[in-house]
């Protein structure tokens, strides 16, 4: 079952309404504007009818006004040739084919106001649909904004970065608990060699690329 009954619900129809009071407003704006396309459809095709309908009255009328003029060349033969009975009974099938022309060119000037009145429901059936666009367009960048939005804040606040962090934290222990074992072994002891300097400082090289590493993930993910 259609939002509306067609072309006059359409042109009053306040679209803001609709969508406010909608459960889901991105599918009733599609509902919305796939009825109004059908609908001016509809009425275009309506209004071809009626252009096809004056056309065909129009032909009909040029052969009505054929007619006329032979009933009118057939009633002064009659006459000139002093049947006056013939010229009377031609006049009258001459009339007859007026009267039926001039019903025709009274229908014509009805289908007339039709196609008026059907031209200015086309103009405003766009008018409408234009708009409902435009308001599924503002929905549709309205939707990607919120989703954006959630991305950051599950970005910045979620349980990924909690854990990157969290990791960074347990890195922070051991690069503090490997200086404190260091500054604990050169405690009275003796100077080192420049053998286990230098084996020191490649242990704490790999601590140090692991915690550069981490942070650098880290920093990635916030961007």
């Amino acid at each position: 079952m259609g939002i509306f009954s067609r072309t006059r619900d359409i042109i009053a129809a306040n679209v803001t309404d609709l969508l406010d009071k909608a459960e889901d407003p991105a599918k009733m704006i599609r509902m919305i504007i796939l009825e109004m396309e059908e609908t001016l459809v509809e009425v275009r095709a309506s209004a071809a009818r009626v252009i096809a309908d004056q056309k065909e009255m129009r032909r009909q009328i040029g052969k009505l006004e054929t007619v006329q003029s032979s009933w009118t060349e057939k009633a002064e033969l009659a006459l000139s040739k002093g049947r006056e009975d013939l010229a009377k009974a031609a006049l009258v099938e001459k009339q007859k084919a007026g009267d039926l022309a001039a019903e025709l060119n009274e229908q014509i000037e009805i289908l007339d106001e039709s196609l008026r009145a059907s031209e200015a429901d086309i103009a405003k059936l766009q008018a409408k649909l234009r708009e409902a666009r435009a308001r599924q367009n503002s929905l549709a960048a309205r939707l990607d904004s919120a989703n954006n939005r959630t991305r950051m804040r599950e970005m910045y606040a979620g349980p990924k970065v909690d854990e990157a962090f969290s990791r960074f934290e347990i890195l922070e222990r051991r690069v503090d608990y490997a200086e404190g074992r260091a500054d604990a072994a050169g405690m009275g002891a003796a100077p080192k060699s420049l053998e286990e300097e230098i084996a020191e400082l490649r242990a704490s090289e790999k601590v140090d690329a692991e915690l550069a590493a981490m942070k650098a993930r880290a920093a990635g993910r916030e961007g």
